[in-house]
């Protein structure tokens, strides 16, 4: 008869990926890599290869290749911002009061389509 193991304590992680690996500004980075999905699901819908994004967001290739991977240590949250005007997007960034339930504000990105 087979021995039935203790079961492993399960650790619900929060919204934030970053934040639960204890990642220096978790916001941000999870700002970023949501921005990321959205272009490269632009360039996805679209059917761009990567010279012809590249053209578009005024950057080379290579640098459309480490988008696409989420290699987004080289690009601001600002310069995405810019890559989604370049492909004919709006963003619109919106600050309010945060609720009184938090004690630190929050960043999030929302896509409305």
């Amino acid at each position: 008869m087979a021995k039935k193991r203790a079961a492993e304590p399960v650790e619900y992680g929060s919204d934030n990926i970053f934040a639960d690996l204890d990642f220096a500004n978790p916001e941000e980075h999870l700002a970023k890599a949501k921005l990321a999905m959205q272009i490269v699901e632009i360039i996805r819908q679209r059917s761009l290869n990567q010279t012809a994004a590249a053209a578009i967001l005024g950057i080379d290739q290579p640098k459309v290749s480490a988008l696409m991977r989420g290699q987004l240590k080289n690009f601001s949250l600002d310069r995405l911002c810019r890559f989604l005007n370049h492909l004919d997007m709006d963003v619109d960034i919106v600050v309010k009061n945060k609720p009184r339930s938090r004690i630190h504000g929050e960043t999030h990105i929302l896509t409305v389509r």
